[in-house]
């Protein structure tokens, strides 16, 4: 059985093994971008278009318009939606005598 010193050794190793290894492939797949990018004539707006022209690649979400009240305090005028925390002047009380008409 290896000690904890070999086995730490070992990982420092394997840690600096990955480490050269990643810089190396990193640095083979930026040449391998740029010979393409060289070969077909592309432009950085090519390759990364920009975010206006990425959202309009993606479907659109529905836009949420502003909700309408459904409740209104009759001493405030505070008004409440329906979603949400309940406001503290509808809490305890029938919410039907607060509804909008």
């Amino acid at each position: 059985m290896s000690s904890l010193a070999n086995l730490i050794a070992q990982r420092e190793a394997l840690d600096k093994q990955i480490t050269e290894t990643r810089k190396q492939e990193i640095s083979d797949a930026v040449k391998q971008v740029k010979a393409l990018v060289t070969e077909y004539g592309l432009s950085a707006s090519d390759v990364f278009p920009s975010a206006s022209g990425a959202k309009s690649m993606k479907a659109a979400a529905p836009s949420r318009g502003k909700v309408a009240p459904k409740y209104r305090d009759p001493a405030t005028g505070n008004t409440w939606t329906g979603r949400g925390r309940t406001p503290l002047w509808l809490s305890g009380h029938d919410k039907s005598k607060f509804l909008i008409g």
